[in-house]
């Protein structure tokens, strides 16, 4: 299993009326962590775009347990829990506050698309290779 952490200061743009983090903020949030975990494994999405690899979300879930505020400092605990084998890549992605309350827990689904034929293809041989250490013990 691979986990990382990123974190995110809450700024007032992205909270509402009620001075509470807008819901749709978190999908970015998850962006970030999902970004920064391949950016902590010393591959990015750069790189996989390099290789003529992009990925789109196709899902989304996210449950919200409790609100985020401005200024809060969060932290995105981004998860792969299976190491991606074809074309799909799912991460799970849980939003902690400072206190380490969750938030918000969610799951995404990714595939790997060949960037000009727009067909599904499998990870990137460089980001596997990276990944592969945190799946040989299970």
């Amino acid at each position: 299993m691979y986990e990382s952490t990123t974190q995110i200061r809450v700024r007032y743009a992205e909270t509402d009326q009620m001075n509470v983090v807008y819901y749709g903020n978190y999908a970015q949030y998850f962006e970030v962590g999902r970004v920064e975990s391949i950016r902590q494994l010393g591959y990015s999405y750069k790189d996989m775009e390099t290789a003529g690899v992009i990925m789109p979300v196709v899902e989304l879930h996210i449950k919200y347990l409790r609100p985020a505020t401005y200024d809060d400092l969060l932290t995105v605990k981004t998860t792969l829990r299976e190491l991606p084998e074809d074309h799909r890549c799912e991460f799970f992605q849980d939003v902690y506050n400072e206190e380490g309350k969750l938030l918000a827990a969610g799951r995404v689904v990714l595939y790997y698309l060949d960037a000009q034929t727009r067909r599904k293809t499998v990870i990137p041989p460089a980001m596997k290779e990276k990944l592969v250490p945190f799946f040989t013990n299970q």
